[in-house]
């Protein structure tokens, strides 16, 4: 067992270590969060969302995280949870696609905008500055069917701290489907403490698996906040037309791994030579196209990083250096955050996004003039559904 001891303006924040694959030092940094609810942030370094990671290296954590996953008979339900750790379960599940190509799975992940026409099922994440979120049912009647079949549930985060979030959800979706066997939580770090199974497991009347990296437990004692007020509003109301957002990337199911093809990477680097440095950018929860691009340069022999924008307010300090704000590209008025970028060490910094390229001039102008935009899948919907 290992302790750490970290100051942070808004407390002092104590970890332990029980158990781990990697070293903590390698795994997380930390970080003091704008919000009065929980001040304090596990920073990963493996995720791609507040510290740049490069592809290989967040491969490697969806693959060590597959391979200790125990499922038994399919259907198999991946839910990820919105917004920083989408893209971490989307991986998993691709990796878990690799183990065992023929499984009847699925992979969805929670969110935080209300897409018109769509009823979803809303649970609570208590501690957040956005408590709300949002699951939504799948449209094709395949991926539907699926949906309320499942016998194994799967839930990723990027790290367990309480449990409460993933308890909540799993109770919500139950009112769906409650022939749900075992439920299965997965994380990089469980800081939930070495009993948590078992109390997760008694508290939902089901067999609970906690699957991570490094598993241990924490303790946080606030001291007198710098903070002066609320923190940034992070929810509003999505401005995007439901053409406008792409509905074969995780928000409304998906059940094969995203692929990007070589003439497309070939474009996006045009101009460049091998060993050049690329930031390639996800933006807000649409977060795991960024990876698979950043995957494919990478084997090309670029030097590249994945991350993403956040609506999370974290405090400059501690681990986090730098930060870029500016506004989001769903219309809804909210600010969005960039985490540890220096713009100027990339020749290159591709913007993967599914809404219209209107909404990121904000974004692209911080980040200068070697900045290009990507939108996923490359037939999305224009914003007239008159004109296709």
């Amino acid at each position: 067992m290992s302790l750490r001891q970290v100051r942070l303006d808004t407390g002092v924040l104590n970890v332990r270590v029980r158990e781990s694959v990697f070293p903590l030092d390698d795994l997380c940094g930390f970080a003091a969060r704008d919000n009065r609810k929980r001040g304090f942030l596990f920073l990963s370094k493996v995720l791609g969302k507040h510290w740049p990671a490069t592809p290989g290296r967040m491969r490697a954590i969806h693959q060590h995280l597959a391979s200790r996953l125990d499922l038994g008979a399919g259907p198999w339900l991946f839910v990820a949870m919105a917004e920083t750790a989408t893209g971490l379960g989307q991986g998993v599940f691709e990796a878990m696609l690799e183990r065992q190509p023929d499984a009847e799975a699925l992979f969805i992940h929670s969110t935080r905008y209300r897409v018109a026409g769509h009823s979803p099922l809303e649970f609570q994440e208590p501690h957040c500055h956005a408590p709300d979120q949002l699951l939504y049912a799948p449209i094709q009647p395949e991926r539907l069917a699926r949906f309320h079949a499942a016998r194994e549930l799967i839930l990723i985060d990027d790290e367990i701290s309480t449990g409460v979030t993933l308890c909540n959800l799993v109770s919500a979706y139950r009112r769906l489907n409650p022939r749900i066997e075992r439920i299965h939580f997965v994380s990089i770090t469980n800081f939930s403490g070495t009993d948590s199974a078992e109390r997760f497991s008694a508290r939902l009347g089901l067999p609970v698996e906690c699957v991570a990296a490094l598993h241990g437990d924490f303790e946080f004692q606030p001291t007198d906040s710098p903070l002066t007020g609320e923190a940034p509003a992070a929810v509003g109301d999505n401005r995007r037309e439901p053409w406008q957002l792409a509905e074969n990337a995780g928000r409304f199911g998906i059940e094969h791994p995203i692929e990007i093809a070589s003439e497309e990477l070939t474009r996006l680097v045009a101009g460049l030579v091998p060993g050049a440095r690329i930031l390639v950018l996800g933006t807000g929860e649409f977060m795991h196209v960024a990876f698979r691009v950043g995957l494919g340069l990478e084997a090309l022999g670029f030097i590249v990083a994945v991350q993403a924008t956040s609506r999370s307010p974290i405090l400059t300090g501690a681990d986090v250096e730098r930060r870029l704000v500016f506004g989001d590209n769903y219309g809804e008025g909210i600010r969005n955050y960039l985490y540890n970028v220096d713009p100027g060490d990339h020749a290159l910094i591709i913007v993967c996004h599914e809404t219209p390229r209107d909404g990121l001039d904000d974004l692209t102008q911080a980040l200068g003039a070697g900045c290009l935009t990507f939108r996923y899948p490359k037939s999305a919907p224009t914003d007239d559904p008159h004109h296709p």
